[in-house]
């Protein structure tokens, strides 16, 4: 972790946070009480930024410096909003192409999927704001800079921005070892929302039971599950490859 991706100093954090710099998470000692804490958490109220009470070891682990019990971990990125993204993109005439990460925490498997599905041209990645990874500088490297350019949005949760798609014309896709349909088998025509999960877990059932479709990728050896950027772009370019097809006829 670098110096310049972290924000330390209770004052600090406070004022970061006031000033809405874009914050990961914010870990505070887990003893820590006092009127400065205090008021950390009452700017914090009602804000969407996940705070973690962690023993101060691994504080000192993270920096030598006097952070006072409190280390805010800032993004390397602006991250953008799907109510902003949607409408934008159907004033352009264009069909969304999102792809929705539920509880993938490995960056670098982060950073191949953002640099799949920017080569692919989808418009969006969205993660959650809690229990997710987050754009860090090794996910910005396994991404070949491709979460410079593509959008990440990063909204309170995923079932929450799939029922926004959906309320917005947008069909979304879940990837699962629990489906009867083969991903080829289904149409990816018009907007379009592709959704993931970790490779221990999956995606979670209530984002299942939502979900239009439930589509899988057939497997035939003995490992469980195929990695999670791997099955990724083995999803987004199916899509690509029917809109392709269907721009030809």
């Amino acid at each position: 972790m670098k110096e310049n991706e972290l924000i330390f100093g209770t004052r600090a954090v406070i004022e970061a946070v006031q000033a809405d710099k874009e914050i990961d998470k914010i870990l505070v000692r887990r003893d820590m009480k006092n009127e400065l804490s205090k008021e950390l958490l009452d700017v914090l109220r009602g804000r969407d930024i996940p705070i973690q009470r962690v023993p101060p070891e691994r504080l000192d682990r993270i920096t030598r410096k006097n952070h006072q019990g409190v280390i805010a971990f800032i993004s390397s990125v602006t991250y953008q909003k799907l109510e902003d993204i949607i409408p934008f993109l159907y004033e352009q005439g264009r069909s969304p192409f999102i792809v929705l990460l539920d509880g993938v925490t490995d960056v670098r498997n982060f950073g191949a999927i953002a640099r799949t599905c920017e080569c692919a041209g989808a418009d969006a990645i969205v993660i959650p704001s809690r229990g997710s990874v987050t754009v860090n500088a090794d996910a910005i490297k396994t991404s070949a800079g491709a979460l410079h350019t593509l959008p990440v949005c990063k909204e309170k949760s995923i079932n929450e921005a799939i029922r926004f798609l959906q309320a917005s014309g947008v069909k979304v896709y879940a990837a699962t070892e629990k489906a009867t349909e083969l991903y080829t088998s289904v149409s990816y025509d018009g907007p379009v929302a592709i959704v993931v999960g970790a490779e221990d877990t999956g995606v979670a059932n209530e984002n299942l039971r939502i979900a239009d479709y439930m589509v899988k990728i057939p497997q035939f050896g003995k490992i469980g599950s195929l990695n999670v950027s791997v099955a990724s772009s083995i999803l987004v370019y199916e899509v690509v490859r029917q809109r392709i097809n269907q721009e030809e006829k």
